[in-house]
């Protein structure tokens, strides 16, 4: 690759004196080996990125997420992603309005916000995603044996060395809203959505029959409906 097509580094006064103070001889003499720091604090700074790569962070700065349904309501972008999650959790059945007898409680819920971005740091899609506020279950009552199963990373770097081994091509996928599709076992109540309340059923609230992102139990129902 020549000179004039290589992509050139985005860097400040500040990053090169930095680079310039850590290559300086015996700048460290009369400190020990072992307390060292191998890399400076200031070293990790944006001006040493490619300038593609910088453009793609300004892009995905430049979108700022809402962090409360007050934000996101009647901004158009936001009110089409959470009818979208709505018409999903409709089509999944994944409660039913009932009356709340008096020795049950209901668990709120909340709305969650991310901008989703391509490779190029354009926006790909606006994502909506109710959440259960699973911290306000008692346990016993609303949820029971909870898990949480992790990938060893052990296994994960024997399927990608024979892959390298065997030349064979690797690829993954995301499975729309995974999660959703566990059947749930306990009696859990939870509020109406804020901004989809029934108001012709004001006093019912959600008894749901298919987990929600932020349940306790959401993993442990995940795995028993795929086990």
């Amino acid at each position: 690759m020549g000179e004039e097509s290589r992509i050139p580094l985005v860097t400040t006064p500040k990053a090169r004196m930095a680079n310039k103070v850590l290559k300086t001889p015996n700048n460290n003499s009369g400190v020990q080996r072992s307390t060292q720091i191998k890399y400076p604090v200031q070293r990790l700074t944006y001006d040493g990125f490619v300038a593609h790569y910088y453009a793609y962070m300004v892009k995905v700065i430049h979108e700022v997420e809402p962090t409360c349904f007050e934000q996101a309501v009647r901004n158009p972008k936001w009110d089409n992603a959470m009818d979208e999650e709505m018409a999903t959790l409709d089509a999944n059945v994944t409660w039913e309005l009932v009356a709340l007898l008096e020795d049950n409680k209901a668990i709120g819920c909340k709305w969650v916000y991310e901008v989703k971005h391509n490779a190029d740091g354009f926006v790909s899609r606006y994502k909506a995603r109710l959440v259960a506020k699973g911290y306000a279950q008692t346990y016993g009552i609303d949820y029971e044996e909870t898990y949480s199963p992790i990938v060893k990373m052990t296994i994960v770097r024997t399927i990608i060395a024979m892959a390298a081994t065997k030349g064979w091509s690797l690829h993954q996928m995301d499975i729309k809203n995974v999660f959703l599709h566990g059947d749930l076992q306990e009696e859990v109540y939870m509020e109406q959505p804020q901004g989809y309340v029934d108001q012709t059923h004001l006093n019912l609230v959600c008894r749901l029959k298919k987990v929600l992102y932020g349940l306790k139990q959401t993993l442990r129902a995940w795995l028993d409906k795929i086990g």
